[in-house]
């Protein structure tokens, strides 16, 4: 799936000169926790989310640092501070630069993107035009309609490499347990070193399509045994 599957389509932007009250009596309006900040050509300048606007002087909650964190803060630091407490359009409050993507972004990219820049939502664009938006929330739906959708069942010898496979994607060595699949049950045997090694394995069975039912015979080696010295 991608980021057109899921995206927002109906997304409220703001310009650079929008007030800060504004933006947050939109906000609260609109249940939502960020608003892209646009050009007249629709074109993403920033972002301001509700992080943004948590430091204000008019709240009594600008940010005051101990003595020895004020040492240490750069100039720069101070001063988008001073700018984030402050301000009073988005273009003084907004983050920049904003990561986007675009409508043909697989949804694995997109989650990979939120973890690696730690945010919740980008903006999708086309020829630099916002038209979207993808949030967290967004991903929880692609996920709930990738479950919905049918799929062909495997045999039991496609569902049982599918098993192995995923087992080696965990970084298990699966010359340690045994596979077997009859009718689509799964048969787990065999002695791993941890206990989450063999949740591990549990998991990599449990969300291999086609698995109709496990039973889950695995064992876990006492803590002082080392791997080897029986063997």
């Amino acid at each position: 799936m991608h980021a057109r599957d899921v995206m927002t389509a109906d997304v409220l932007t703001v310009t650079p000169a929008t007030n800060v009250r504004t933006i947050a009596q939109s906000l609260l309006d609109r249940g939502i926790s960020a608003v892209p900040v646009v050009d007249q050509q629709g074109h993403v300048m920033g972002i301001v989310s509700e992080g943004d606007l948590m430091r204000r002087a008019e709240a009594g909650t600008e940010r005051h640092r101990s003595w020895w964190l004020d040492l240490l803060a750069s100039p720069a630091d101070k001063a988008r501070d001073f700018a984030k407490s402050h301000g009073l359009t988005a273009k003084d409050v907004m983050t920049q630069p904003v990561v986007t993507v675009t409508e043909d972004t697989s949804l694995a990219e997109i989650a990979t993107l939120l973890e690696r820049h730690r945010i919740k939502r980008v903006p999708v664009v086309r020829d630099g035009a916002i038209v979207g938006i993808v949030s967290r929330a967004n991903l929880l739906h692609g996920l709930v309609a990738k479950e919905a959708a049918p799929v062909t069942t495997p045999d039991d010898a496609t569902i049982r490499q599918r098993i192995i496979d995923r087992v080696k994607e965990a970084g298990i060595d699966e010359g340690y347990i045994n596979v077997v699949v009859a009718g689509g049950v799964v048969h787990l045997w065999g002695l791993l070193d941890s206990q989450v090694e063999k949740e591990a394995v549990r998991i990599a069975a449990e969300t291999t399509p086609g698995v109709r039912a496990l039973e889950n015979n695995l064992g876990v080696l006492p803590a002082p045994v080392v791997r080897g010295s029986w063997e």
